[in-house]
């Protein structure tokens, strides 16, 4: 039997009580998918990632995390779930600029009260297999946009989280760069079983995952396998 890790049941989203983002969403994300979720932009989906990821509340409807309904969580709860099962890789990066690149992917770890030891060999691995082994001393000023997402990418891996949530992640990137990011996702889904859930306007990007999910106008449109 499939585990649900995300059950979403008819959430909306309105603004200032006249504009409608989302409109009657239901989905389930089950553990190892790898879920692409796309539209244009203006179709929902970011505010439906921040919904997902505990950053924002929906209007109505409900969201369950591991059976638990976030919508009823309070702001402590969603902090604590944000720092120790759910990571977040976005377009830009958000590493933190006066930072070494070790310092950034340890970040996690430090706000949330751990010990680094007990993190050092994850480290050590997560590096090795993302190519960024040599780079732990370096700022991320003196990295490639490429470098740069691999170590945002470690950094949402470093405290195994149940699930990755991923915002344009090659919006800021090459074509050549994106391709490899998406690639290199892709390789972690299948060889670590992490579930992956990214917001893209990208075809491309999109046919990485194992379903694709459609958005237009705050509401699903398609889904497909």
């Amino acid at each position: 039997m499939s585990n649900v890790i995300l059950d979403v049941q008819n959430i909306t989203k309105t603004f200032d009580k006249e504009l409608t983002v989302l409109r009657n969403i239901s989905l389930t994300v089950e553990e190892g998918d790898f879920i692409s979720i796309l539209g244009m932009s203006g179709s929902g989906k970011t505010t439906l990632l921040s919904i997902l990821g505990g950053m924002e509340k929906a209007t109505s409807g409900n969201v369950f995390f591991e059976g638990k309904n976030m919508s009823a969580m309070h702001e402590k709860e969603l902090a604590a779930l944000r720092r120790t099962k759910i990571g977040f890789v976005f377009q830009f990066f958000n590493l933190a600029p006066y930072l070494t690149v070790r310092e950034n992917i340890f970040l996690p770890i430090l706000l949330n009260g751990k010990s680094l030891k007990k993190y050092e060999e994850k480290y050590k691995a997560l590096t090795k297999y993302l190519k960024i082994d040599e780079l732990g001393e370096k700022l991320p000023s003196n990295l490639s946009g490429g470098e740069q997402q691999r170590i945002a990418i470690a950094r949402g891996l470093i405290y195994d989280p149940k699930i990755i949530f991923l915002d344009e992640p090659t919006g800021n990137l090459d074509s050549k760069n994106a391709d490899e990011i998406m690639q290199l996702l892709q390789k972690i889904n299948q060889e670590f079983h992490t579930t992956i859930l990214q917001v893209t306007h990208s075809e491309q990007n999109a046919s990485f995952g194992n379903r694709i999910i459609r958005m237009a106008d705050g509401k699903i449109i398609e889904e497909k396998r």
